[in-house]
């Protein structure tokens, strides 16, 4: 395997770790920040609970994979990333961290200030990393200052920019109407009506933010499609069909094809985003070649084939595991005694 080929392939691996994550933790993020709004008694908080909590923490292991195979594959991005966006990632892991003790902290006082001081929590440490990791997105879509060492050359309030922060909304909204269309299928009765309103409403937001950042991006952050081949720019079209039955089959009651629907909007918007920057991990919005792509930021050839072979024995195990647990809590979640 050549060095090249590795370099596409560890761009494209990459990619789908970090889309999985985006459609297996977007809906508990969106299930957390929906709860407010759908769980009306203690009972029904408890459902939404119960609903993700057989799969949060394993869908959370999709971003660290992907951190991994990004800190090994292209550690000069990892490093660049992490040090420029240092304050952006300790907000969101500080928030990832109080999330897991929400969960399991919520019951173990018998006191009802006790438990909705943590379902605020939940709300708020499910809020913060869906909208930051929008705002991440935004900013490498619109590149970022770079010295001549590729190195971050801002600060922290540079990344709150408009089109980031718009970006970051249109996350926010794509992952709660993902949450929502998970609890018409795991639930039913009032939440699940409840839900299927959400899910409306959300991919209304979702639809008009995507569209706003469509037309600010041509200005602010023109996409990278030029020399691309033909069948790239079928991406954006399978998108808006992903999104238009989406929004069909919520109106018809269809939680489960909705949900499918939706998780292939997410990997269409990924794959939108991740073909328009293509070489570019990491864009410079100074100086085009200061920007850290698959060819100037990858590890050795011998490097990325060690990680590829593993990559190729561990990822099937990974998924059939995952795949296996989702089939194992499958169903309708009930509210039991010993549940959160």
């Amino acid at each position: 395997m050549s060095h090249e080929f590795l370099q596409v392939a560890w761009y494209l691996l990459v990619g789908v770790l970090m889309t999985g994550y985006a459609i297996l933790d977007g809906f508990d993020l969106g299930v957390g920040v929906l709860s407010p709004f759908i769980a009306r008694s203690d009972k029904e908080r408890r459902l939404l609970l119960n609903a993700v909590g057989p799969f949060w923490d394993g869908n959370e292991v999709w971003l660290l994979t992907g951190g991994g195979a990004l800190f090994a594959a292209f550690s000069h991005v990892y490093a660049t990333v992490f040090s420029g966006f240092y304050l952006a990632l300790m907000l969101v892991l500080f928030a990832l961290i109080l999330r897991a003790v929400s969960f399991e902290f919520r019951s173990k006082v018998e006191s009802q200030t006790w438990r909705q001081a943590w379902d605020w929590v939940f709300f708020g440490s499910s809020l913060l990393p869906a909208l930051l990791t929008g705002v991440a997105v935004g900013n490498v879509m619109r590149g970022v200052p770079l010295d001549a060492q590729m190195e971050f050359a801002g600060n922290f309030f540079m990344l709150l920019n408009p089109f980031s922060l718009l970006v970051g909304l249109a996350g926010l909204a794509m992952f709660v109407t993902h949450g929502a269309i998970y609890l018409m299928v795991k639930t039913d009765g009032a939440v699940a009506e409840r839900a299927e309103r959400g899910a409306i409403v959300g991919w209304i937001a979702w639809v008009i933010l995507a569209l706003l950042v469509t037309v600010v991006a041509v200005f602010d952050a023109p996409a990278r499609f030029e020399g691309k081949p033909l069948v790239v720019w079928a991406l954006p079209v399978l998108t808006v069909i992903f999104l238009a039955l989406t929004r069909v089959n919520v109106g018809r009651g269809e939680a489960g094809n909705a949900f499918l629907f939706s998780a292939l909007s997410i990997a269409g918007l990924m794959a939108v985003f991740g073909a328009a920057n293509f070489p570019y991990l990491l864009p410079a919005r100074n100086v085009v070649e200061n920007g850290l792509t698959l060819y100037n930021a990858s590890a050795s050839q011998k490097t990325l084939t060690a990680m590829f072979i593993i990559a190729l024995i561990g990822m099937p195990l990974v998924i059939t595991y995952t795949a296996y647990i989702y089939y194992i809590f499958r169903g309708k979640t009930k509210v039991e005694k010993g549940g959160y």
